[in-house]
């Protein structure tokens, strides 16, 4: 009965959701970016064509932003791949550093992207203050950026779910390359709009439209890129994730203490690294057994992470409070009144 009850106590936390990972994990990454690959293709050169033909630069300058998911694309295809290689003798804690990587080549891609539609944004609206009257667009124009639109939100959703799925932060850092494509096609349509209905004088909203989007695509580029060097740089997991960890550690029945608390993260793998103290008294085998049950606890505590263990095992030996020794007499002799 007292161990059912102890077998209980140390199991009673099991993992809400499996994490997909390994073969699965790359196929789905790969056949979503496969998809936004060709979507991508076919607006890179809609946008183009029908920019040079309907008189549209806005248009060309949303196209070739449109190509630049082309290197996204590639990118999360490569990285996410090679994140998911079982570790060797030279990655020992595995590849998932990889996506990391890929995470900040995709930031650095919208943030030079965003920076070139601010540029263009600037240079524009001199132009207009000039005196330039720029042309009107056409039809063609204006149907091209609403499919672009739909394209791309679709195209926002289904790579985001398909990363939250996998737990892959490249796959999210495409979907928000898609969503901040989406959004530049936005400004397009209310700049090509404008020049199509309002008249000469309303011509200047395109280039205005143009400098918001920017601005929030440097912010978005920025929110991604902060996690993953974080990662890169080796920074220990969430506090929450922590907590989490910390508590089935606490609840193994047997472990009286414990210290050098460390952790970091490496894709989808979490890496704890932790002494824990024990009844000296007990033997190596009661105290292996309690270790292994402490790291199975931590191993279920997190759900989207692939926890990886490793403890060390000290005596415990409470500290006991001397009261026989004055721990700081020069304090007491400076109290004293003459």
């Amino acid at each position: 009965m007292a161990k059912s009850a102890r077998h209980s106590e140390t199991n009673h936390l099991q993992p809400k959701e499996k994490l997909i990972t390994g073969d699965r994990a790359v196929a789905i990454a790969r056949n979503v970016t496969w998809v936004g690959f060709w979507v991508n293709a076919f607006l890179g050169v809609a946008k183009v064509l029908g920019g040079i033909f309907s008189r549209s630069s806005a248009l060309v300058a949303d196209g070739i932003h449109s190509f630049s998911d082309f290197f996204s694309d590639i990118i999360v295809i490569t990285m996410v791949g090679i994140a998911n290689k079982k570790p060797d003798g030279r990655y020992q804690f595995g590849h998932g550093r990889f996506e990391a990587l890929a995470t900040v080549l995709l930031s650095l891609i919208l943030l030079i992207v965003a920076l070139g539609i601010f540029y263009e944004g600037v240079v524009n609206i001199i132009r207009c203050i000039d005196g330039e009257i720029l042309p009107r667009p056409g039809w063609l124009a204006l149907i091209i950026i609403v499919v672009s639109i739909l394209s791309k939100e679709w195209l926002y959703h289904y790579t985001r779910r398909a990363g939250e799925k996998i737990k892959s932060e490249a796959l999210i850092a495409n979907a928000w390359h898609h969503r901040s494509d989406s959004f530049s096609s936005v400004a397009t349509l209310i700049g090509v709009g404008g020049s199509m209905f309002l008249g000469e004088k309303w011509r200047i909203l395109d280039p205005v439209a143009a400098i918001v989007v920017g601005v929030f695509i440097i912010i978005v580029g920025i929110q991604l890129a902060k996690p993953a060097l974080r990662e890169m740089l080796g920074a220990s997991l969430p506090k929450e994730q922590k907590r989490q960890i910390l508590k089935a550690l606490k609840n193994t029945p047997g472990v009286l203490s414990y210290t050098e608390f460390k952790t970091f993260k490496s894709g989808n793998d979490g890496y704890v690294m932790v002494h824990i103290k024990v009844d000296p008294e007990i033997t190596v085998r009661e105290a292996h057994q309690i270790a292994t049950n402490a790291e199975h606890n931590m191993r279920v505590s997190v759900t989207d992470l692939i926890i990886h263990p490793s403890t060390h095992i000290e005596p415990y030996h409470p500290r006991r409070k001397r009261t026989d020794v004055i721990t700081n007499p020069l304090k007491k002799i400076t109290r004293k009144k003459p």
